[in-house]
């Protein structure tokens, strides 16, 4: 499953992650959270948490 980008910034913006402009620079339109996982990973992001946040399991962050 993929997750736009524009959510994934949100999501960083809303916790005043100091990358997050470095985030919306780097991360492609569509994330697809396990073949972009060790860029997640330099964000701090967790892939699964992600798929949980944004894949209707519920809000796992």
């Amino acid at each position: 499953m993929n997750i736009d980008k524009d959510q994934i910034i949100s999501l960083l913006r809303q916790q005043n992650h100091p990358q997050a402009d470095q985030a919306e620079q780097e991360l492609p339109d569509q994330v697809d959270p396990e073949q972009h996982a060790d860029l997640l990973a330099k964000f701090g992001l967790n892939p699964q948490e992600l798929l949980g946040t944004f894949g209707g399991l519920g809000n796992l962050l």
